[in-house]
């Protein structure tokens, strides 16, 4: 049945099982992102189509972590210099030099770690940064799902998956296609893996928070805009990463 209702069950069946299922995932991947913040690193997520969804997650919004930095695609335009008119590309993904150029673009630091997400896993920008964040020593955690992953043969030259080069791996617990709800004349609807994807970002975020406040450290997050002070509280913390974090739309 394609109803809103049973879209619900299946939503809190995964979220139930995704976000109990990885622990010892989520608590590895923020022992990484808290080693890289206390040597004075930045969080850098990167997700192209809706996986970049979760790198919002990740990088400037309330109650998130202030040493965040996204990667998006529209970087090569913002920063590059290329036309805006490359975006419209439904190939741009697929091209692993993108990844290259994006990584060249942003204000990466040695001691930066990388959140990337994909729900396939296969797309050669994506699989490419995996491939540039490991040759150069960072820390990567991947979410993805590895059913749909699994599935299907990567687009990147090395024949290699974001799963396969990650530090931590993640599975967002999304179908084969994302959507969940299968059509009687084919296809799916609606979709997982931006839920639990959000999930997964929040999960790890606050874990991270956790081992600051335990090593004696007053976490650096976000205050919402949108109260009394917090554009003041925002500003002086992003104050301490001048250069390091964008933020663009």
């Amino acid at each position: 049945m394609t109803t809103a209702e049973e879209y619900l069950r299946i939503v809190l069946s995964t979220v139930e099982r995704v976000g109990t299922g990885q622990a010892a995932g989520v608590a590895r991947a923020a022992d990484l992102l808290a080693t890289s913040l206390q040597a004075g690193g930045v969080i850098q997520a990167f997700g192209c189509g809706h996986s970049e969804a979760l790198a919002m997650e990740i990088a400037g919004r309330a109650g998130g972590l202030v040493p965040t930095n996204k990667i998006a695609l529209r970087d090569i335009v913002l920063y590059g210099g290329e036309p805006a008119e490359i975006l419209a590309d439904p190939r741009l993904e697929r091209d692993p030099t993108v990844a290259r150029r994006l990584y060249e673009l942003a204000p990466v630091k040695p001691d930066d770690a990388f959140v990337i997400a994909s729900n396939s896993g296969i797309n050669g920008a994506v699989v490419e940064m995996a491939h540039i964040v490991k040759q150069n020593g960072h820390a990567l955690i991947a979410v993805t799902s590895e059913v749909h992953s699994a599935g299907v043969a990567s687009r990147h030259p090395s024949g290699k998956k974001l799963a396969e080069l990650a530090d931590v791996v993640l599975d967002n617990g999304a179908p084969y296609g994302d959507a969940s709800l299968p059509l009687p004349g084919g296809g799916a609807v609606g979709a997982l893996s931006s839920v639990t994807g959000a999930l997964l970002a929040q999960q790890v975020v606050t874990e991270v928070v956790a081992r600051l406040i335990a090593a004696g450290e007053t976490p650096p997050v976000y205050l919402s805009d949108n109260v009394p002070g917090g554009r003041e509280h925002n500003a002086e913390l992003e104050a301490r990463y001048a250069g390091r974090i964008r933020r663009t739309a």
